[in-house]
């Protein structure tokens, strides 16, 4: 074969790596990620009782339920793990063994089972299905051996459960509302108190054991004499030597005392309007009150010990609390919220307490004279509707807030700002949440801040899939790009715009006559400053964000609600696309005469289906919208044509709800009203993971800047912090004209190496420096790192075509090729170049070789010296000087003097000389390059611009380089 031949077929199989996705790489990279979406955090609580709370007393865990998750706390270091409830259904009630190992839950809606849960590994080892409509309470026995369950009142039903055998061995029915049971601590009997209900029952275990059927259970009502009316809303026997008494609690503020007999032998008044729980050691008993009160007493004699601190009052400005002195000041006309749970730990002396505003408290009680908090956390306590990301900005802003931080709006009237990477944020670090750095209360009401579901005069078996909330609230939010103003849209109708330096209100108009379900800023590359907002109203308001939020133009030519609306910078021109539940896309330009700006429309797509949710991907070239057939249908932005459709979702069920695309434009999350969330392939349509642990609809989705986590909220008041098992590196070339993404899985290094050295082949072509140098410096985020890399297929390797209903090509359409052809022939022929620079003029493979080992060795030195979980963006690890660089660059060119004089032929020489040429060559532009790169005030010791921290990763990558041909060379020889 001849050189030119040879050369010939390199050139074709470069043509296909520029024009080919690699498969391979795919399907290995989507099978591996889909095992590696972990749930991080969950930042909310739906525990509404007693029997949505418990602790370990073996471990000092805290348990409770976050729709169908179950949350372990360790309130010491705020740590949590979780167990996920694979059905899907809300957890509404669970209980510790007595030894720790265990734990059980119980679960509403259709045909809810109680599950028993092995602590450690976190796995179900029991599921126990007889209940209809949920379990309202359950317990262990003391021996561990039995579990009891109470259904709902409709489901009327006790069940005693042999958990290991998976069998039931007792059962009988119940007329009352029951919300709690727990067993005597000889196991002799249990105890259950509800609605005028307090009754002991008994179980006869020579029976049980022998019967091959449950046999009826023994039931004795409790002698409730006067207070025969009450709701018992609490109870708990007793411990030690009041082992034999039964202590109760009702929501009118009794503490009563039953004795053996099951007579109602005494009481007490606790003093309060409204009483919610209790739970008794042998030492103490601690009744959680209303207003915040929780007091304690003794269980001997029933007398008064004392009241515990208060939380925070409703209202409260979380920023401001930043020493504990300002929690423990109380307020004369502040108002409280109520507290619904609590439960105690003898061992370490912590109490507990939950609180109807969806907060958190554990206390330290040793001593009940200097009460201390160990842990505090403040959640929404309304359906969460909307969340988004505080953008990336070059400077810091003067609120202090950085790209680690997000935003939430709830139906409890309140805006809330959350840090994702425990830094501080906000300038002062609050003591009563390490993740909730700001609330911005819209109005003076504290009605809303308050859950009313979990009181004992309101029913809380609500029906499956009822929607929970119909009180007003804020619908949406957006933040300006800048990071200056928050602009938020409530359910009324009315936008609001907030400085974020100040928190004070600026701007407030009735814009909408119905809620409004959109905001949308327009990006910094529109060149404009504009926000859209979108109604049920059928109306769009575009507003100039410059000119006091001023009124720009309005349009109405939806028929429906309007379920979103973005801006995008394409093909040089601003283009608004909007669409709605008439099944519409308008796709819109933006027009500037000498004294207004119009969006004229320039196509109208409709669709057979309804239309939730649409996003618009990093290159602004595609918008994704989220369809209720569960379809995710791709449309071209600039001609309006639909260039793809793949499924959205798993199921056959539900529609999907939100669409998202990732910052690198890789992947697209969705939510589904099934309460599920996949991330899909945004080009081939493949599922690469799929999460759970909502109970309600996903309300909303957004990844992080940095693409480490994806975060979702949901109408169950929580919002979960999933762990997206990529580090995306954006990696612009330094040597060419074309910018390619790279994506590495940081939960494997194994998984890496296997992708790349078996999926892939590899070239790194330093010569391209000499046709093309140009340094992009890539502002879109600071922890990208920089390196020249080529993806080469296989000679044989295509892409798998997406399914469509229209166009089954690939993603780019003809319009984009041209629009990238002169790119593609510039690098090509750079890379043409390379070729001809290092081929043997005897017309082997030994440069193809050449290229492709050494490119392996380049990334296995990569994988082995750098963590990806943790880039290496400081300046001490990028302390590679300019001199430095210049005496590396000499040691690189003597080593390869040395792998010259060792050469045996003319052949080898010659492919030597060159390769000490070509790679000289390239180090001492990178080093003129670095040179020339301009530096900020802060000089090269500090990372105070984005000129340093280009240097940094431009010097690291140096490094990394220089450091991987030593290797190599010394390898050889």
């Amino acid at each position: 074969m001849t050189a030119d031949g040879h050369g010939s077929k390199i050139k074709s199989r470069i043509r296909n790596m520029l024009r080919t996705p690699s498969v391979k790489l795919r399907r290995n990279r989507e099978e591996n990620i889909a095992g590696k979406v972990t749930l991080e955090r969950v930042l909310g609580i739906t525990a509404s009782g007693n029997s949505g709370l418990a602790c370990d007393h073996h471990s000092g865990l805290v348990v409770y339920p976050a729709g169908c998750v179950v949350v372990l706390l360790n309130p010491r270091k705020n740590r949590q793990h979780h167990i996920l409830n694979t059905s899907r259904k809300t957890i509404t009630a669970l209980s510790f063994s007595p030894d720790g190992k265990y734990l059980v839950t119980g679960e509403s809606g259709h045909l809810p089972a109680v599950r028993v849960w092995e602590v450690c590994e976190r796995r179900q080892v029991a599921e126990l299905q007889q209940h209809k409509y949920g379990v309202s309470c359950v317990a262990f026995s003391p021996d561990s051996k039995y579990i009891v369950s109470v259904g709902y009142q409709h489901d009327m039903m006790v069940h005693v459960w042999a958990w290991k055998k998976n069998t039931v061995v007792a059962a009988n029915k119940v007329s009352s509302k029951v919300t709690a049971v727990d067993f005597s601590e000889d196991s002799s009997y249990f105890v259950t108190a509800g609605n005028r209900h307090v009754k002991f029952w008994y179980l006869d275990r020579s029976k049980s054991n022998k019967a091959s059927a449950p046999v009826p259970l023994l039931g004795r009502s409790g002698l409730l004499g006067e207070l025969r009316n009450n709701f018992f809303c609490d109870l708990a026997c007793g411990r030690g030597s009041k082992a034999d008494s039964t202590f109760c609690i009702t929501s009118s503020g009794l503490l009563c005392e039953f004795n053996s007999k099951r007579m109602l032998d005494k009481w007490v008044d606790l003093r309060t309007r409204v009483a919610r729980s209790l739970c008794v050691s042998e030492e103490l008993i601690f009744c959680g009150c209303g207003d915040g009160i929780v007091r304690a007493f003794s269980p001997a004699d029933m007398r008064f010990i004392c009241t515990l601190p208060r939380p925070h009052p409703l209202g409260t400005d979380v920023s401001a609390v930043t020493q504990a002195s300002h929690l423990f000041s109380n307020k004369m006309d502040a108002r409280y919220p109520d507290s619904v749970a609590v439960t105690y730990d003898p061992v370490s002396h912590w109490l507990s307490c939950v609180y109807n505003d969806h907060s958190l408290y554990v206390w330290d009680v040793r001593d009940l004279r200097r009460v201390g908090k160990v842990h505090s956390a403040l959640y929404h306590a309304s359906c969460v509707w909307d969340l988004q990301m505080f953008p990336e900005v070059l400077e810091l802003p003067e609120s202090g807030l950085s790209s680690g931080v997000f935003l939430s709006c709830s139906a409890d009237n309140t805006i809330r700002l959350w840090s994702t990477d425990g830094q501080r944020h906000y300038h002062i670090q609050n003591v009563l949440s390490k993740e909730l750095l700001k609330v911005i209360y819209i109005d003076g009401n504290t009605t809303a801040l308050v859950d009313t579901e979990g009181s004992a005069s309101v029913s809380t078996e609500k029906a499956e899939g009822q929607n929970a909330e119909t009180r007003t609230g804020i619908r949406t939010i957006s933040v300006s790009p800048d990071g200056k103003h928050l602009a938020s849209g409530d359910r009324n109708g009315t936008l609001r715009v907030h400085d974020l330096s100040s928190m004070a209100e600026i701007q407030k108009v009735v814009a909408h006559d119905a809620e409004i379900l959109c905001l949308e800023y327009s990006k910094p590359e529109t060149g404009l400053k504009m926000l859209a907002t979108a109604s049920r109203d059928r109306l769009i308001h575009v507003l100039d964000a410059d000119k006091d939020y001023g009124l720009v133009q309005t349009l109405d030519e939806h028929s429906s609600s309007i379920t979103a609306v973005r801006f995008a910078a394409n093909d040089s021109k601003v283009k608004m696309i909007s669409c709605g539940a008439d099944k519409s896309i308008y796709f819109r330009t933006a027009h500037r005469s000498d004294r207004s700006l119009e969006f004229r429309r320039s196509h109208h797509v409709v669709r057979k289906t309804t239309l939730y949710d649409m996003d618009v991907d990093p290159s602004c070239k595609y918008a994704a919208v989220g369809c209720q057939d569960r379809c995710i249908r791709i449309f071209n932005i600039s001609t309006g044509k639909q260039k793809k459709l793949y499924k959205g979702s798993l199921t056959e069920d539900g529609s999907l709800l939100k669409v998202q695309t990732d910052p690198s434009g890789q992947y697209i999350a969705t939510s589904s009203s099934d309460k599920n969330i996949s991330i899909f392939d945004f080009r081939s349509g493949e599922c690469v993971a799929t999460m759970f642990g909502h109970s309600e609809i996903v309300t909303g989705i957004k990844f992080t800047n940095d693409c480490k986590h994806l975060i979702s909220v949901s109408g169950d008041r929580s919002s979960m912090c999933l762990s997206h098992p990529l580090l995306i590196i954006s990696a612009v070339s330094l040597f060419g004209a074309t910018r390619v993404e790279v994506f590495l899985l940081t939960w494997n290094m194994e998984v890496i190496k296997h992708i790349y050295t078996h999926s892939l082949s590899l070239s790194l072509s330093l010569s391209h420096t000499h046709t093309h140098m140009h340094t992009h410096t890539h502002t879109h985020t600071c922890t990208h790192m920089l390196f020249d890399i080529r993806l080469l297929t296989d000679s044989d390797g295509t892409a798998e075509p997406l399914s469509s209903d229209e166009d089954s090509s690939d993603l780019e359409d003809e319009d984009d090729e041209d629009e990238e052809e002169e790119e593609k022939k510039m690098a090509i022929s750079s890379m043409d170049e390379a070729i001809r620079k290092v081929s043997d003029p005897l017309g082997d493979s030994r440069h193809e070789v050449f290229l492709r080992q050494h490119f392996e060795t380049l990334l296995n030195d990569y994988v082995l010296t750098f963590s990806p979980a943790e880039p290496p963006v400081t300046m001490e690890t990028c302390r590679l000087t300019i001199a430095e660089l210049h005496n590396t660059v000499r040691r690189t060119t003597e080593l390869y003097s040395q792998v010259k004089s060792h050469g045996t032929g003319s052949e080898v020489s010659a492919e030597q000389q060159e390769m000490e040429r070509v790679l000289t060559e390239a180090l001492v532009i990178v080093k003129t390059q670095l040179e020339s790169l301009p530096l900020s005030a802060h000089g090269r010791e500090g990372l105070g611009g984005e000129e340093d921290r280009t240097l940094a990763l431009l010097q690291q990558y140096s490094e990394l380089l220089l450091k991987s041909v030593e290797k190599r060379l010394d390898y050889r020889i």
